[in-house]
C-alpha cells in the first residue's frame, strides 16, 4: 500500500470539548499544504449531521472542508466519491466498522482511496476509521465486542482501537490473538495514533501522557504485547 495512514485508537476533535487536538493538528502538518482541502467521510455513523457539524467547526479557518453524505444527508446531499481524488487529507469518522465497509464496496471507495493515497492524499480515521484499512478487527458493530476478517487490508493484520478507554477490549482482543481468531496486529488506546508510510509503521504519537500503542502478536498460545514507545504532541 502505498502513501500515509495515520489510525486513530481515539481522540481527535471527535473526543475533544472544544474541537482542539494536536493530532488533528499533525494531520495538518503531514499535507505539507497551509490550507489544505479535508473531507470527511461519516459513513460509520449513518452520516449523523452533527458529527460532520463537529468537523467542520474544528477546522474552520485553516483547511478547506467538505463532507463525503453516502446517505445524502442535508444540507451535504450526494456528491460523486471521486471527489475525493481531489483531497489533501480524507478524515474517517467512528462508528460501525461493518457498515461502513458495505457502504464504500457498494459506491467504490476502496479503489479510489488507495489512489488517493497513491496520489500523495493521507488518510486518517478514528475507531471505525482506524480498523477498516486494515485486514481484520475487534469491532462493536455487532453489539458485543466481535472479531471482523474483510477489513480492506491496506495495512498488514489486525487492529483494536479504545484499547484502555473501554471495558473488555483489552482482554477480549488478547484473546483473540492468542487464539488465532485474529492475525497478529497493532492495538491503539484513545488519544494515540500510528502513522504509517508505504505499509509500514513510522511512529507512534498521542495527545496525551501515558497513552499506550502495542504490537500485539501470538507466541505459542499466548498474545504477547510489545509496546511502541509514542511520541506527546503539543500544541
Amino acid at each position: 500500500m502505498r502513501g500515509t495512514i495515520v489510525t486513530l485508537g481515539g481522540g481527535g476533535f471527535s473526543m475533544s470539548e472544544d474541537g482542539s487536538s494536536p493530532i488533528d493538528d499533525h494531520l495538518l502538518e503531514l499535507t505539507g499544504k497551509s490550507r489544505p482541502r479535508i473531507c470527511f467521510i461519516p459513513t460509520a455513523s449513518g452520516d449523523a449531521p452533527d458529527y460532520s457539524e463537529r468537523f467542520e467547526a474544528a477546522f474552520a479557518g485553516r483547511a478547506e472542508t467538505s463532507v463525503l453524505s453516502l446517505f445524502c444527508r442535508d444540507p451535504w446531499g450526494y456528491t460523486d466519491p471521486s471527489m475525493l481524488l481531489d483531497q489533501d487529507l480524507i478524515y474517517v469518522g467512528g462508528g460501525s466498522t461493518a457498515n461502513l465497509l458495505v457502504v464504500w464496496r457498494l459506491h467504490g471507495l476502496p479503489e479510489l482511496l488507495q489512489q488517493a493515497a497513491a496520489d500523495g492524499t493521507v488518510l486518517a480515521g478514528i475507531s471505525a476509521g482506524m480498523n477498516c484499512w486494515f485486514e481484520s478487527s475487534s469491532t462493536d458493530s455487532f453489539g458485543p465486542l466481535a472479531p471482523l476478517s474483510d477489513g480492506l487490508g491496506f495495512l498488514p493484520g489486525s487492529a483494536c482501537p479504545h484499547y484502555l478507554g473501554e471495558v473488555q477490549r483489552r482482554q477480549q482482543y488478547l484473546d483473540w490473538v492468542a487464539t488465532g481468531v485474529l492475525g497478529d496486529g497493532y492495538a491503539v488506546d484513545e488519544y494515540a495514533a500510528l502513522v504509517w508510510h508505504d505499509g509500514e509503521v513510522a511512529e507512534a504519537i498521542c495527545e496525551q501522557p501515558g497513552r499506550p500503542v502495542y504490537r500485539v502478536h501470538r507466541v505459542g498460545d499466548s498474545a504477547v504485547e510489545s509496546a511502541i514507545p509514542a511520541r506527546l504532541l503539543t500544541r
